[in-house]
C-alpha cells in the first residue's frame, strides 16, 4: 500500500492549471464588466500569481512531512 494518498497530492502542472483556470475566470469577468483590456490583463496576471501562491501554501499545509534519512517514522499518521 502506498504511503502517500493520491487524492491529497497534486502535481505542479495541476496546480498551475488550476490557478490558470481561476485567473481566466476572474480576468474574463473583469473584461466583461469593464470592457478595458489592459486592466483585465493586469487583473488576470495578478490573480494568477495570487492563486498560485495560495494553492501552493494550501498544499504545503496538507502534505505531511517526510522523516529525514535514518529517522524512525512517527507512530501515528498525523505527526
Amino acid at each position: 500500500m502506498s504511503d502517500k494518498p493520491g487524492h491529497l497530492t497534486l502535481r505542479p502542472v495541476e496546480l498551475v492549471a488550476l490557478a490558470a483556470i481561476v485567473a481566466v475566470f476572474i480576468g474574463g469577468t473583469v473584461l466583461l464588466v469593464t470592457r478595458d483590456v489592459p486592466f483585465a490583463l493586469i487583473v488576470f496576471g495578478g490573480s494568477f500569481i495570487i492563486d498560485l501562491v495560495v494553492l501552493a501554501m494550501l498544499m504545503l499545509a496538507v502534505t505531511p512531512n517526510r522523516p529525514a534519512d535514518g529517522e524512525r517514522p512517527p507512530d501515528t499518521r498525523h505527526d
